[in-house]
């Protein structure tokens, strides 16, 4: 467990090589369209920019895990890719964001119509694909999880620059826009094979946990990253005034001359320059950075514990490094 520099989700992905072939492949077909070629190139400008498949790959190594043997495992992968892939199409309209995976992104090259009608071809094209394996439980699941997506989307914009937010709801809307899927990814996976109720619980747990390790991770390396390596400038969260966990605490800790300081950054955006080293030095004072890092390591800890439930296998060793590698960065 250590040993996690060797990136885990590299080596998962080998052992799941022809699992994700057949995903990538169905991906292909599912994509395509015989009236709007606009949506085959907007969806294959994202899919084909070098993302790691990190959820299709978590359903179909908590399927492998549990014994499943039948094809649909790959329909629930790629349902999960196309969930995801539409968020992220209607995510980057909301930001108005230009890059994604290093790359211009869709709003950009096409404008933002087409990538919020294809973000909703791609989620019409999901529910299409959970609805082929016929299994009841896992459709309740993945549908409930694009409705658990959206809700946190939605808190999200309505809590953004709001300096009472608490890290309960910050907790929530991180449940939304990242840990939903996961978990989703991994409950389903397991519940197709028709795993023990401990089992998928456990798989549950550990794609909750992972997703929460995950995107505090995500947060606190905008604050002390490395810009070559994250594809972000360190401090885009702040320019951005999302108040995420290490903002959270420095609000919580501030005195009225600190308060004043985030209501002028955060709360009414009128930042100049030096703000951001301010901002630094207050997370330094306070030891927000610091307290945000021991909370991911703690979620990584609540994954990698929750497969203790399960059988011994390659699979749930590299699914336990995996939990490791993702807060490994911020040692």
């Amino acid at each position: 467990m250590d040993q996690v520099t060797a990136k885990p989700h590299d080596a998962l992905a080998k052992v799941l090589q022809a699992e994700l072939e057949a995903t990538g492949q169905l991906i292909r077909e599912r994509m395509e369209s015989r009236y709007a070629p606009r949506i085959p190139q907007v969806t294959a400008h994202l899919v084909d920019a070098g993302g790691k498949r990190l959820r299709p790959m978590l359903t179909l190594a908590a399927a492998r895990l549990c014994g499943y043997d039948g094809p649909y495992h790959v329909h629930l992968a790629a349902t999960v890719e196309f969930i995801h892939t539409a968020t992220l199409l209607h995510d980057d309209v909301v930001d108005e964001s230009e890059q994604r995976r290093g790359r211009p992104t869709a709003n950009l090259l096409w404008d933002n119509q087409s990538s919020v009608l294809v973000g909703d071809y791609l989620f019409a094209r999901a529910f299409q694909m959970m609805v082929e394996p016929g299994n009841m439980r896992v459709l309740d699941i993945l549908s409930s999880a694009a409705t658990t997506i959206a809700e946190g989307e939605v808190l999200q914009l309505s809590a953004a620059q709001d300096l009472t937010t608490t890290e309960e709801t910050y907790i929530t809307i991180v449940r939304g826009k990242t840990a939903a899927l996961f978990s989703a990814a991994t409950e389903s996976g397991a519940v197709l094979a028709g795993a023990p109720d401990d089992h998928v619980q456990a798989l549950f747990t550990y794609g909750d946990a992972l997703g929460i390790a995950f995107q505090m991770a995500d947060d606190l390396l905008d604050y002390q990253g490395d810009s070559s390596a994250t594809g972000k400038n360190v401090g885009d969260d702040f320019r951005e005034r999302k108040l995420t966990l290490p903002v959270i605490r420095a609000i919580a800790a501030a005195d009225e001359e600190e308060h004043a300081f985030w209501h002028r950054t955060i709360g009414r955006g009128k930042q100049q320059e030096g703000d951001l080293e301010q901002a630094l030095a207050l997370f330094e004072k306070h030891g927000t950075l610091e307290s945000t890092r021991q909370t991911a390591l703690d979620w990584s800890a609540k994954a990698r514990a929750a497969l203790q439930a399960l059988p011994e296998s390659e699979i749930r060793d590299l699914l336990s490094d995996l939990a490791a590698y993702v807060v490994a960065r911020l040692n």
